[in-house]
């Protein structure tokens, strides 16, 4: 399938995409805190602002800025701290607004979507590893010999989304079925928002110290 189109083992990249799509990361995790906290079109929101940046991580992948930043140390440096910094902001984010409001859910009310959407745009733009993963596993399964491998690209580029919306369709749909659940448990709640918050604070560390 999609051999003619210089694509290699189409249906093995398919598999190998499905775990690498289920094995959380921080947009997996701000996608389904949005859904759950917000409802089912905040979550899609969230969502769309994560597609949009894994479409242009892609596409610079195939551009070539993937290699640029893999050779020059500063610049994937910088690229990782911004990353880092973000991902600690948002943590410590959450655990304040978690200690400063005990009586009231976070954000019930007064989100807006475009906070919602550049928060995630921006949360998976500042991820220098995403890019880099993209080449290295894109290019195994690209024929080299095709005349024209921006349509290889594009069909496993194009893949990886798909299954993208539908796991994070299902995270989105579930969590819109457990706000309502969430919200009458204000305990639940703030310790669900603690522990995000940690999470996030781990992967800024991650981040932080990962090399090029």
């Amino acid at each position: 399938m999609f051999a003619e189109y210089g694509v290699l083992s189409y249906w093995s990249y398919f598999i190998g995409a499905i775990f690498i799509i289920l094995l959380p990361g921080p947009n997996t995790f701000f996608v389904l805190k949005t859904s759950v906290a917000h409802g089912l079109r905040n979550g899609y929101v969230a969502a769309s602002a994560v597609f949009i940046g894994d479409a242009v991580l892609m596409f610079l992948a195939y551009a070539g800025v993937a290699t640029l930043i893999k050779t020059t140390p500063l610049l994937f440096n910088i690229v990782r701290y911004l990353g880092a910094f973000y991902l600690l902001y948002l943590g410590v984010k959450m655990l304040y607004t978690t200690l400063k409001r005990s009586t009231k859910e976070e954000g019930e009310h007064d989100v807006h979507k475009g906070d919602i959407f550049k928060r995630a745009l921006i949360l998976s733009l500042t991820n220098p590893k995403a890019i880099l993963f993209y080449v290295s596993f894109f290019v195994q399964f690209i024929d080299i010999t095709y005349a024209r491998p921006g349509m290889s690209f594009f069909i496993l580029a194009s893949t990886l989304e798909l299954i993208s919306i539908c796991y994070f369709s299902f995270l989105i749909v579930s969590g819109s079925y457990l706000t309502q659940w969430v919200k009458t448990r204000k305990k639940l709640t703030r310790l669900g928002n603690s522990l995000l918050g940690l999470v996030f604070v781990g992967f800024a560390a991650r981040l932080a110290t990962l090399q090029s």
